[in-house]
């Protein structure tokens, strides 16, 4: 394998598909990407300049963490749809816009009453298993907004990311429940 020679004269602000060389899509080859990163960061590992002198040193420091931020973002299905949504002019603003469909909140509305009733671990696992197709869905649907033929369509998929969000941090108090139900029945 080629190592892909690292351009450090690029400034540390290019968006993180540029810096990975990859075009600005959803869809990623994580084994790609995964491989990309290890490249990269043997190019600008700080022990490769610690004959170069302190300033260089701080360079390669700058340097890895940027490229280990930017793996980051683009490892994770959902942080590198939020990401794209955020480059294509659509931010998520998680925190600050919560409006939702009325429908999706009713769907939410049912799903905590079904965790608030669950009583055994199979109940944890017949609604784990929903919620997880639920994001599925939400993940297809943000890579047809954001890697279909047509034009991107940010603003779409920025309202599939929220619901995303919300989906995934209900999935985790499944978990959470789950956790806790099996430490007290082992």
């Amino acid at each position: 394998m080629s190592e892909m020679p690292l351009d450090t004269s690029s400034p540390l602000a290019q968006d993180d598909f540029s810096l990975f060389r990859l075009p600005k899509a959803f869809s990623v080859d994580v084994q790609d990407l995964d491989r990309r990163w290890k490249e990269m960061q043997k190019q600008v590992h700080p022990d490769k300049f610690s004959m170069a002198g302190a300033s260089a040193q701080r360079v390669a420091m700058q340097w890895s963490s940027r490229i280990n931020e930017a793996y980051r973002r683009l490892k994770t299905p959902l942080t590198r749809a939020s990401y794209l949504c955020e480059l294509l002019g659509a931010p998520i603003q998680a925190e600050n816009n919560t409006a939702m469909p009325e429908a999706f909140l009713m769907e939410q509305m049912t799903l905590r009453e079904s965790l608030e009733d669950a009583q055994s671990i199979e109940d944890f696992e017949r609604l784990e298993s929903l919620v997880q197709g639920a994001i599925a869905q939400r993940q297809s649907q943000c890579s047809l907004c954001l890697d279909g033929l047509s034009s991107a369509q940010p603003q779409m998929a920025a309202q599939e990311v929220r619901a995303w969000m919300f989906l995934d941090r209900f999935l985790q108090d499944i978990q959470k429940r789950m956790a806790q139900m099996s430490e007290v029945n082992p």
